[in-house]
């Protein structure tokens, strides 16, 4: 009877060293469903407010490798001077001090997208050199993978994070799934972050460029083996291409090419999926 105690602190103690251990995994292989925030519902239909992202498309400007061989835009890091720097935080303090609810839709498509990817490269700067940003550890809790349940900004009186707006703002307000080619999580594996910055009046015609450059690079999606191979990112987001497998084929025959429609004929159809998080430097 003596024992009953010890044993079972030790199972408690076993189970949390189990949790400890298991999700991180978890984390790297599921994503939050889209839960709308109703506070960011708010907008002028009417508003002719154009928000200046000049800041953010100098630093885009400057640091964005689009000329890459492999096909993957890199960010220079390590390049990256205190001055522009300072340019970087003087955008997200702009950004944050704007009345968000008095813009028009696409105004605060563009201002979401910009501001989710120049918070993700304040975080790798914050933390550089880092091999990936999944080792950036930011709280709340001890079990936390990444920085991206961290409250960083405050926008209109509210903490806001870096899932806060890809998935209780962009994915629930706008039911877009080309907003997962635009937002960039400094990974390899990401769609490319553009080099240059989203507007009201660009940010259709970049979310399509975006879509079909990523589509038609082989983390998009490849054929190994005479297999269908695509990014996770269908996977983790696969309510907001269809709901399932057929669904995730139909939305990227929008956007293959001929090429790769004539080889996805030609492929089983059984998907299998990779995604690499090393940073895009």
């Amino acid at each position: 009877m003596k024992n009953i105690p010890y044993l079972a602190y030790r199972n408690v103690f076993l189970v949390f060293l189990l949790a400890l251990f298991l999700l991180p995994a978890a984390a790297a292989n599921g994503a939050p469903a889209a839960k709308l925030w109703p506070r960011w519902q708010t907008h002028d239909q009417y508003s002719q407010e154009v928000v200046d992202h000049m800041d953010w498309s100098l630093m885009l400007q400057r640091y964005v490798d689009s000329r890459h061989p492999s096909g993957i835009n890199r960010f220079r890091y390590s390049s990256v001077t205190p001055a522009d720097r300072e340019i970087l935080e003087r955008y997200l303090q702009t950004m944050q001090n704007l009345k968000v609810s008095d813009l028009s839709r696409q105004e605060q498509k563009a201002y979401w997208i910009n501001l989710y990817n120049a918070l993700t490269v304040k975080v790798v700067l914050d933390h550089y050199p880092v091999r990936s940003i999944r080792m950036i550890n930011l709280p709340p809790g001890i079990f936390s993978r990444g920085p991206w349940d961290a409250k960083l900004l405050t926008i209109e009186g509210e903490e806001v994070s870096l899932n806060d707006i890809e998935h209780r703002i962009l994915r629930p307000v706008w039911k877009d799934p080309r907003v997962h080619y635009a937002i960039n999580c400094a990974s390899i594996g990401c769609p490319n972050l553009q080099p240059q910055a989203y507007t009201g009046d660009n940010v259709e015609l970049l979310l399509e460029k975006a879509a079909r450059e990523f589509i038609n690079h082989p983390r998009g999606v490849s054929f190994p083996s005479n297999r269908l191979q695509v990014s996770s990112i269908y996977f983790w987001f696969q309510e907001d291409f269809g709901g399932s497998e057929k669904g995730i084929i139909k939305h990227l025959k929008k956007y293959l090419s001929e090429k790769n429609l004539e080889q996805l004929d030609k492929v089983q159809k059984n998907i299998g999926h990779k995604y690499d998080w090393n940073l895009n430097e």
